[in-house]
């Protein structure tokens, strides 16, 4: 009788393994044995899927024997392999360069991050700043001598330098609140381009772990925990302009590694006022496995630079002959800058379905500008030169907590965050040749506190996905206004809760359909809140996108969604009156379009265009522009690249003309560029060229209506301002691996 109940028992057994399956573990290395993350475990016989964590290890459910697993990654051969058994399995995969074939599109949440991926491999990043660029949508533009934070423009938005995007780098964040010059000021030039390894981007607002400012989108660049080799490289072209960078390995085995990367730049531009620009970035990454579940990681870095610029100049100043399209009204502008980071990290692997990824940051930043938008408009004997300037320590954590179901098929992520920035010093002043102070218009200190924490859950029901998810964020603002006579603490408190829900339809590794939507915002500046009584805090977003991503065939990929956003406030900032106005409602409703398409192989072309109609959402018909709102943008490339030899590759970037005021009386004026860039690898040796501009076109980077006089006119005149785009400029490299 005992024996038919085990005989029952072990066929009961057998039978559910069949029909449910059993838990596959494994790890997946490269051919040196170094762990590979975030590669894609199929199971292509029930659809079910996983992914390597950064220790290379998976955990597979509903397995059977038999099925065939499909081990995929972008830098990897494709490989297959049949379960024989449940033993845990060492997957090892051959290094491939980047090729469409081997992309697959799986359930991710946010699998656009292989449109990226693609492109940091095949094409060339020029600068730091131009890293933003590989975010298909985004356009950036410089105006103040290379030093100062990019201008950004994406969705119809004319982000400034960050009010309406999320920036981080490997987490830490770049935005700034309450910023001397404006609201979420974002500087990334900290970031060494070659020391990227992928970026993480999600456009609109449907990402739980992501709080302020993240309406238009959010950017997470990662960088490397390991370099292949060591690298020397240096540059040097037109305008006095030359770039040594270092990059080298410390320790470099599967437990741990550890690098340090610097580089130093100098240029005098390409304007008739010298920059005398120069940068210099210093940064080391350690990351070490402690144990087989615990992993730490170490990020110092340190960045300074300083420059003279020659400011936006009218439009008129140049027709008349006054100055050329590369002269100055102002040429006492410019500033300096500097941030030194410390972030640690600690991961730790609870059991075979939960993690929990924790990080801690400090950063010590200063930043003094001299900017001259007016000219003479409001003091026609010293001029209308400002000084802004502060010194900033930020303080935060994160800690984020991920469970995957046993018995369903889906996961479970909560986190939490807090972040405190004090800003000392914060100051606006008039100036006169950037050494005498005239007046102080502004000056105080700042203390802002942000908490936040989140829920977030995904459900797989066949080939749906459902991802609700809610999140808080908590604020406090204070301010010490040090042109009061008498000592007081301005304060204001305020919370906002952000909903939001994604649901995906997972068609199958080839085609994914989605719609998603959710609440977003983004903080006002404290001396605003403070002075309002805590009015217009933190204005919300509301939007969706609905789109695919789909390859028809092995070398093709494509994304397209319609997407629309609704912002509760929109602000200005007017930054010589040191404020940032509230604009009104608005809405903003668009089409992205991007094709990754590999006709040979390894050449690549690449296609991202956008349309947006955006508007104020209160104003009379013909009278609710918004300023500066691209409505329709082009990036086009096509790059090829050997696996050791030629590559090289064009690059095209067009912006349509765009209104530069509300009742687009004045057009700023679109452009298109082109770049070029080739080269040769020899063995441990690249020769390269770019060039910049390769047609020499003339085009305006940044536009801007302005109400300015000049010295000798006796009435102001609004018209556009700009800051010209580099003409045909061309650099030489040599890189040594090693």
């Amino acid at each position: 009788m005992i024996k038919v109940k085990q005989i029952i028992i072990v066929l009961t057994v057998l039978f559910a393994q069949q029909i449910f399956g059993q838990t596959l573990k494994g790890k997946v290395v490269s051919q040196d044995n170094i762990s590979v993350a975030e590669v894609h475990v199929l199971n292509s016989n029930d659809d079910h899927h996983t992914h390597s964590n950064e220790r290379g290890a998976f955990v597979l459910h509903h397995v059977t024997v038999g099925d065939t697993l499909v081990i995929s990654h972008i830098n990897y051969k494709k490989k297959q392999i049949v379960v024989a058994n449940f033993n845990p399995i060492t997957i090892t995969l051959e290094e491939n360069l980047v090729s469409l074939e081997e992309i697959t599109i799986g359930k991710k949440l946010n699998a656009l991050n292989v449109i990226t991926a693609v492109d940091i491999q095949t094409s060339p990043v020029n600068s730091s700043q131009e890293i933003l660029q590989k975010v298909p949508g985004l356009f950036i533009g410089q105006h103040a001598g290379g030093g100062k934070a990019e201008q950004i423009f994406l969705r119809g938005f004319d982000i400034d330098h960050g009010t309406d995007i999320t920036i981080t780098a490997d987490g830490l964040p770049v935005n700034m609140v309450s910023h001397a010059h404006g609201q979420g000021y974002a500087d990334l030039h900290f970031v060494i381009p070659e020391t990227v390894e992928n970026i993480d981007f999600g456009k609109g607002a449907y990402y739980a772990d992501k709080g302020n400012f993240n309406t238009a989108g959010y950017v997470d660049f990662k960088t490397k925990n390991r370099l292949t080799s060591n690298v020397i490289q240096l540059e040097s072209g037109q305008f006095n302009s030359q770039r040594l960078l270092g990059m080298f390995n410390l320790i470099n085995n599967n437990k741990q590694s550890a690098y340090i990367a610097s580089e130093y730049i100098l240029t005098d531009g390409y304007f008739d006022s010298p920059q005398n620009f120069n940068r210099l970035n210093v940064f080391g990454k350690y990351t070490v496995n402690v144990t087989d579940t615990d992993k730490v990681g170490v990020i110092v870095s340190h960045f300074t630079s300083k420059w003279d610029a020659s400011g936006q100049i009218p439009q008129r100043a140049v027709d008349s002959g006054l100055i050329t399209r590369f002269g100055a009204i102002d040429d006492t502008e410019g500033g300096s800058t500097g941030r030194t980071n410390v972030l640690l990290s600690y991961d730790k692997m609870i059991s075979d379905n939960s993690s929990i990824k924790n990080k801690l940051f400090y950063n010590k930043y200063n930043f003094e500008l001299f900017s001259n938008f007016t000219f003479f408009l409001e003091d026609p004997v010293n001029g209308d030169q400002i000084k802004q300037k502060e010194t900033r320590s930020i303080f935060g954590f994160t800690s984020d907590y991920k469970q995957d179901f046993n018995d369903l098929d889906g996961s479970f992520s909560a986190g939490i965050s807090l972040r405190n920035d004090r800003s000392f010093n914060n100051e606006l002043a008039n100036t006169l040749n950037r050494r005498q102070t005239l007046n102080r218009i502004q000056f105080g200190d700042i203390n802002e506190t942000n908490f936040g924490a989140y829920a977030s859950a995904n459900f797989n029901f066949g080939k749906f996905t459902i991802n609700p998810s809610l999140r808080l964020d908590y604020f406090n603002f204070e301010y010490n206004d040090a042109l009061q006579t008498n000592y007081e603490t301005q304060s204001a408190t305020e919370s906002i809760v952000s909903p939001k829900l994604n649901v995906f339809y997972n068609h199958n590794e080839n085609l994914q359909l989605y719609l998603k939507g959710g609440k977003g915002f983004h903080s006002n500046d404290t001396r605003v809140v403070v002075a309002q009584n805590g009015t217009d805090i933190l204005p919300a977003s509301y939007g969706f996108d609905a789109g695919f991503i789909w390859k028809p065939i092995p070398k093709l990929l494509i994304n397209t969604a319609y997407w629309y956003l609704f912002l509760e406030q929109e602000f200005v900032y007017v930054g010589d009156a040191g404020i940032v106005e509230p604009s009104g409602k608005t809405n903003r409703q668009g089409v992205d379009f991007s094709l990754r398409y590999e006709p040979i192989n390894r050449l690549f072309f690449n296609l991202d265009a956008n349309y947006t109609h955006a508007r104020a959402s209160e104003e009379a018909a013909g009278e609710d522009f918004i300023p500066l709102a691209p409505d329709f943008t082009i990036t086009s490339g096509l790059n090829y690249k050997s696996i050791s030899g030629f590559y090289g590759g064009l690059q095209l970037r067009h912006i349509d003309d765009r209104p530069a005021n509300e009742d687009n009386s004045i057009v700023a004026e679109g452009y298109t560029v082109t770049d070029f860039n080739v080269g040769y690898e020899f063995k441990n040796i690249t020769l390269g060229v770019q060039i910049q501009n390769l047609f020499d076109v003339e085009w305006n980077e940044t536009q801007f209506a302005t109400e300015s006089r000049l010295q000798t006119e006796l009435a102001p005149v609004e018209e556009i301002h700009f800051t010209p785009g580099t003409p045909f400029f061309i650099k030489g490299m040599i890189t040594v691996n090693f």
